[in-house]
């Protein structure tokens, strides 16, 4: 089982989530609209000069997705494709494995829970 993490940018969001939704077996999603981030880049020069009352944070948004091992790549190419604009600040994505997964409402477990 995997958990696939992704941060994008709020403009893609329905690309993505239409592209995730066309895959066969497509598990669900989780969709937390609201993040803030900071990328790698430092700004004209290269230089981060950080005050109190300017933190550079930029909207993101945050999916997250629990799969069985065998559609973790189509996700992860879905969400990529979709949310690609070329621009900095495109976003990342993650996965994990997962341990143990458990359906609070039936108790089912592994990947009867998904």
């Amino acid at each position: 089982m995997k958990e696939i993490t992704a941060i994008i940018q709020p403009q893609t969001l329905a690309r993505v989530i239409e592209a995730l939704h066309a895959l066969p077996h497509f598990p669900g999603v989780t969709v937390i609209p609201h993040v803030h981030g900071q990328g790698r880049g430092r700004g004209v020069g290269g230089v981060f000069r950080l005050s109190e009352d300017t933190i550079p944070f930029h909207d993101k948004v945050l999916l997250l997705v629990a799969c069985g091992a065998p559609l973790a790549e189509s996700i992860v190419a879905a969400i990529a494709t979709a949310a690609h604009t070329g621009n900095q600040g495109d976003g990342l994505i993650t996965v994990k494995d997962v341990a143990r997964v458990v359906r609070i409402r039936t108790g089912e477990t592994a990947g009867q829970a998904l």
